[in-house]
């Protein structure tokens, strides 16, 4: 074989296993996303079956429930315009509360309830993922105008 075909090989090679290990990276990159819904979209029937997904947005005042076992809990997320049932067997984060943001990462199950893997509170006043934010808001404003159609309506 001629030296220019020896190179001409390698580099043919080299550029197969590039792009192998490519396509191994993004594979197992696309397998980690857990994409963000909002209670919304969940009720709304827009979530990945059988696929873990994220829901976040407010804890619902007075839906915490928790079982006799000490570990399991379950509690209603909302986006103030929809709401989903949370079910969750673990350790809450320290400032996990009702009222406060919270991210759960799970999937949905045969009764409709979202059976969360892992639950993440927010970490100060301030924060909250820009995702749950715009969900919130989104869901806030929909609500206000449901409401004044309404009345509308009424009169």
């Amino acid at each position: 074989m001629k030296n220019r075909h020896q190179k001409l090989a390698i580099i043919v090679l080299a550029l197969i296993v590039i792009a192998a290990v490519v396509a191994l990276v993004l594979n197992a990159l696309n397998s980690n996303i857990a994409l963000y819904i909002s209670p919304s979209d969940v009720k709304a029937g827009k979530y990945p079956n059988d696929k873990i997904f994220r829901i976040g947005g407010l804890v619902k005042e007075n839906s915490v429930q928790r079982q006799a076992d000490g570990v399991s809990v379950s509690f209603i997320v909302t986006d103030t315009n929809n709401e989903v049932k949370v079910l969750y067997k673990g350790i809450l984060p320290d400032l996990f509360s009702e009222g406060k943001g919270v991210v759960a990462q799970g999937k949905i199950d045969s009764q409709k309830n979202f059976v969360a893997q892992e639950v993440l509170a927010k970490h100060d006043e301030n924060y909250m993922p820009p995702e749950a934010a715009k969900a919130l808001q989104d869901a806030h404003v929909e609500g206000v105008k449901a409401k004044y159609e309404n009345q509308e309506n009424n009169k």
